[in-house]
């Protein structure tokens, strides 16, 4: 049974950082593509940052480079999302989700194969 299991959201002022932990078990961990959806109130989701297990490759959408910085941990099937410097426009729910096909899937909105649970981050003073 495949699960991702995300955690780490919640709440913080402007300026401030959280870290999203998502850990995976049921699938190939070193081979696929992992990372983050969002989805804020009123909007559509969006694809924002995921990691390429296989080689490596990183994609971040453009609002949050420089912000954002995405790692794996295969010893623990574990993709972490340190997100700095937030602001309220990153205010939704992330959903961490995984993928065969790669950093395409992110930066084209595609749905991906396997979807986790979301947690809200909420980036309010």
């Amino acid at each position: 049974e495949v699960q991702l299991q995300a955690s780490g959201g919640g709440v913080v002022q402007p300026g401030g950082s959280l870290r999203l932990s998502c850990t995976t078990s049921g699938f190939n961990f070193d081979y696929y593509t992992i990372g983050w959806f969002r989805q804020a109130p009123g909007r559509e989701r969006e694809g924002v940052s995921c990691i390429t297990n296989r080689d490596g490759t990183i994609y971040h959408r453009d609002s949050v480079k420089g912000r954002f910085t995405i790692s794996s941990d295969s010893a623990k099937s574990t993709v972490y999302l340190q997100m700095d410097n937030l602001t309220p426009e990153d205010t939704a729910v992330y959903y961490c989700a995984a993928d065969s096909a790669g950093w395409g899937t992110w930066r084209l909105n595609y749905n991906p194969d396997y979807w986790g649970r979301g947690t809200l981050v909420t980036v309010s003073s």
